[in-house]
Parts: structure tokens; C-alpha cells; sequence
């Protein structure tokens, strides 16, 4: 009865929520399009004509742009199906005025910071002589992201969302000077709520606490105001790109980034939002699986640039103070931040390298996509691949498929039981094709996999944010962090091999005895995959 209870007062929520009442402002300006498009079907053939003839012209355009094939693909289509419906979207989704703000911002800071952030003259030194074939990967994210590569930082993995939580707690418990922290997903939780009282206690106590969450969360997730609610307790906060009931390709752009910055010093990234299930203390989807990893050293100044320049761009700015750069990029003391660590927990055996990168969507460079497809094309003896979900595009397939034709073991795990079921209907489209060129797909039988990892040679690893999927690789800011020869690998490879022992395997047959309509479901969301 009592669960009954609550699931009515749920669904009354969302029925009568501002949730609902966004989507309902923006189905009527779909509404309106539809009313201004059948009249000018109805009672102009001249006007149809003229689209048509302006459709040609815009398919011209979209074929000679600077993107992914299958993006063009699907605004093409539609612009040729229907002419005057597809012609007027794409006209005005690339006229939109936020979009461009926003893009010029980005660009104005990335210009202020192109100066300052660069690899070490010694750092530089060691990649000629020690990094050979990583050195391609270094240089590009060096030269098209401005993400210098770090030597000899302290670096430890965490497997599951509940270790992360705990050394979290410590490491917020411990901060002097600031807290940053960028999340996608934060909800009224028992994690939220823990982790909120030692943020209102270190405010208290005069550490300067910045809190920016994905505006996604306010449909939903949070109230509206939520920013102003934790300004009242010393907090200082801004909504990303907050949504609103208005038609905008600004609110598709989101920040799916999760950072957590410490005096400039310990810096976390991975899969793990502000929420429950991502401690396995609320059951959604049977067990979540996810993963993180903390770095202490010079690295952490790339994650604050990250977040400063989010934050500032957040606040409709479009530079980074003098002020913040001196008081934020601290020059690490190896020694002094050593004696900070709990050598129990045998954080990390020095030695090897990290480069944190991130990825925007206004970029022309697919960051974090070429990451992936760098180390599955340099990939020896296997690339262990752990994703929630597969929708790619055809140079992800081909650089999946002739990694396994080389001979190098290609493994993904996914989840057996998804989070959202048309994502995974359409994850099973990519099965056969993959499992027939050589590609080992296990699924995790226990429940829902959030990882996000590459692991490859037992010497290089990225974990991150970055999902195997179109909103990852080309709609969303992103980040993640890239290690290679630090001893932390073998401690996400060890946890790979651990989940793979509770996963099954998909076999061709599998794939043939699959229910066809949920085959062609899948195969007709295939045709809408760039905007999944």
C-alpha cells in the first residue's frame, strides 16, 4: 500500500510538475511549426516549390560541412522527404543565437588559456626519448585541446561508486582552500545529503566551495532555484545551460562532466554522479557498476582549468580572471601533498603519465573519440572496453572491426540490464556485425554497467565520462583522463578481468535468436541514432 502511495504522489509529480509543463510549452511551439508548415502545403504550391528548390541548396550545404556522416544523414532525409519541415528545422536549429554565444565564449576563453597550458619543457623532454608511439596522442592533445601530458603523478583507481564516496568524503573533510565540483547528476540523496553537510561545514570554516550542476537537473531532478537555496549556505553555485521551455539547441549541448577539485591538488573523474544508485544504496537496475580515479600532482591544474572555464562560461563570461588562474593553478609540492596520503591504501607507485583532456561539442576536434580510436589503432595484444551504451557512428565500427583484424583481443562489456531500453535496443543493432568481425561482447549479467574505460597492453588506460554513443563523441562536454605506464593500470585491467567473470557472453546465435520485433524496433531507432 505504502509503495502504491508513493508511486501515485511520483506520477502526480511529474503530471503536474514543471517537468511536464516544459514539455508541454515546447510540443505546442512543435505545434506551431506543424500549423505554419500544412498551411504553407496547402495554400501555396509556389511556396512549396521554393522549398524545394531552397531544400537542394541546403542538402548541397550539409553534404560539404565539416561533420560526421551520419549526422548528415539525418537532416538530409528529412530535407528531402519533406522539404518545408526539414528545410525550416535545419535553418533554424544552426541560426540559433545561444548557440553561437555560447561557442564564442568558449573560444575566447580557450584563446586566453592557449598560452597556459602547455607540457613542461621537462615533461617534453621525456616524451621524445620514453612515450615512442605515444607520443602522437600526446602531441594531438597537446597541440588540438591544449591538454599538456604530466609525469610522475599519484593516481588511484576506484571500482565501484562506493570506494570513490568514502575517499571523497576524506578528501573534502581535509580541504584548506577550495572545493570544485562539476557534476551532470545530483538528486536528493543519501549521498547528496552526506556529502552536502561536509561542503555547508567547510564553507563555514571559510574554504571557498564552488558547486556547478548540468541544468538538466533542474527539470526534474532538483527545484528550479537550486543554486540560490545552496548560495544561502555559503555555497557558491550556477546552474549549466538550466532548462527552460523554449525550442533551443543550446539545452541538447549538455555538461556530462564530473569533477571534484581539492586546494588545487587531488582531483577526481569517472562515471560516478551525485545520486544513490551510483553507490549501489538504491536498486534501479539491479547492480550498478562504475568506476573513477584520483589524481594528486601537476595533472590536477588541467582539471581546474577544465572547471574554471565551464564555471565562467556558466556565468556568461567570456574570460578567466587574472585573480583565479594565480589563486586556483597551484604549482604542485610532491612532498607536501605525499604526506597527505593514507599509505594503506597504497595510492600509487609514482612513475608514468597522465594527460586529463576534455571535449566540447563546439570543437571541431572529437576528442574524446580520437582517444578511443588511438588506442584501439595502436592496440598490440588486446583493448578491454567497458561502455553503457553502443550507438556509433561508421569510424568507431571500422576502427572496432580492424583492431580485432589485426589479432588484438577487442572485448566490450555492457549492461544486461539497461537504463533505458531504447538505447539498448539499439546497442543490439551493432551486435552482429561486431561479434562477426572478431569483437568479444559480454553483457553484465548482475545489472547495469556505467563505466567508462579503454584498457590496452597492460600500459595505457583512459577512464572517464565519455560513452560509446553520439551524445558523448559529438554533443556533450566531456572529460576523462589518459594514462599510460603508471601502475594504476593493472589495477583497472585486474578489475576488468574481476567483471568479466559475471558477465555472459554474445554469441551469433544469440544475436539470430533475438525477437524480431524488437529487432526492427531497433533497426528504425537506428535511423534517429545522431540525435540518441
Amino acid at each position: 500500500m505504502k509503495k502504491s502511495t508513493q508511486k501515485l504522489k511520483k506520477i502526480t509529480r511529474v503530471l503536474f510538475g514543471r517537468t511536464a509543463f516544459v514539455i508541454i510549452a515546447i510540443l505546442m511551439q512543435f505545434a506551431f511549426f506543424f500549423i505554419l508548415i500544412n498551411w504553407l502545403y496547402r495554400y501555396s504550391v509556389l511556396i512549396h516549390l521554393l522549398f524545394v528548390l531552397l531544400g537542394m541548396f541546403v542538402v548541397i550545404h550539409i553534404f560539404n560541412e565539416d561533420t560526421n556522416s551520419a549526422f548528415k544523414m539525418a537532416w538530409i532525409i528529412p530535407v528531402l522527404i519533406i522539404p518545408i519541415f526539414g528545410t525550416m528545422i535545419y535553418v533554424f536549429v544552426n541560426l540559433q543565437l545561444g548557440t553561437k554565444i555560447m561557442r564564442s565564449r568558449l573560444a575566447s576563453i580557450d584563446k586566453q588559456l592557449h598560452e597556459k597550458a602547455k607540457t613542461s619543457d621537462a615533461v617534453l623532454e621525456k616524451l621524445k626519448s620514453e612515450l615512442h608511439g605515444e607520443r602522437g596522442l600526446a602531441s594531438y592533445l597537446h597541440n588540438a585541446g591544449d591538454f599538456p601530458a604530466y609525469y610522475d603523478n599519484d593516481i588511484e583507481f576506484f571500482p565501484l561508486g562506493e570506494f570513490k564516496f568514502e575517499e571523497m568524503k576524506k578528501q573534502l573533510m581535509a580541504a584548506e582552500k577550495f572545493i570544485f565540483m562539476e557534476y551532470f547528476i545530483v538528486t536528493d540523496s543519501y549521498m547528496w545529503r552526506s556529502i552536502l553537510d561536509i561542503l555547508k561545514l567547510k564553507a563555514s570554516q571559510g574554504v571557498e566551495v564552488r558547486f556547478m550542476y548540468d541544468g538538466m537537473c533542474s527539470l526534474a531532478l532538483l527545484p528550479y532555484g537550486y543554486y540560490k537555496e545552496l548560495e544561502n549556505m555559503g555555497i557558491k553555485s550556477r546552474p549549466f545551460s538550466q532548462i527552460k521551455p523554449v525550442l533551443s539547441t543550446v539545452q541538447n549541448n549538455r555538461d556530462h562532466r564530473k569533477i571534484l577539485i581539492v586546494d588545487g591538488k587531488t582531483a577526481f573523474t569517472g562515471g560516478i554522479n551525485l545520486a544513490d544508485e551510483y553507490i549501489d544504496k538504491l536498486d534501479r537496475f539491479g547492480h550498478w557498476k562504475d568506476t573513477a580515479v584520483m589524481v594528486k600532482g601537476d595533472a590536477v591544474k588541467s582539471f581546474t582549468y577544465m572547471f574554471l572555464k565551464m564555471w565562467n562560461v556558466a556565468g556568461k563570461k567570456d574570460r578567466i580572471e587574472q585573480e583565479e588562474i594565480d589563486n586556483y593553478i597551484i604549482n604542485f609540492d610532491k612532498d607536501e601533498c605525499l604526506n597527505d596520503f593514507d599509505l594503506k591504501n597504497e595510492l600509487i607507485r609514482s612513475n608514468g603519465y597522465v594527460i586529463p583532456y576534455g571535449d566540447s561539442p563546439f570543437s571541431s576536434e572529437r576528442i574524446g573519440k580520437r582517444v578511443y580510436i588511438d588506442i584501439l589503432n595502436r592496440a598490440q595484444r588486446y583493448v578491454h572496453i567497458m561502455t553503457p551504451y553502443l550507438i556509433l557512428d561508421d569510424e568507431m565500427i571500422a576502427a572496432l572491426r580492424y583492431c580485432a583484424a589485426r589479432g588484438v583481443e577487442t572485448t566490450i562489456i555492457m549492461p544486461h540490464i539497461p537504463d533505458k531500453v531504447y538505447a539498448y535496443l539499439l546497442a543490439r543493432t551493432y551486435y552482429p556485425e561486431l561479434i562477426k568481425h572478431g569483437v568479444n561482447i559480454y553483457e553484465y549479467t548482475p545489472g547495469f554497467v556505467h563505466a567508462k574505460e579503454f584498457i590496452s597492453d597492460d600500459c595505457r588506460a583512459t577512464v572517464g565520462t565519455v560513452n560509446l554513443d553520439f551524445r558523448s563523441l559529438y554533443l556533450h562536454f566531456e572529460c576523462g583522463a589518459y594514462i599510460y605506464k603508471n601502475d594504476v593500470v593493472a589495477d583497472i585491467e585486474n578489475d576488468y578481468q574481476k567483471t568479466l567473470e559475471k558477465c555472459q557472453k554474445i554469441t551469433e546465435e544469440d544475436c539470430k535468436k533475438y525477437p524480431w520485433h524488437k529487432k526492427l524496433i531497433g533497426q528504425i531507432l537506428r535511423l534517429l541514432a545522431p540525435l540518441m
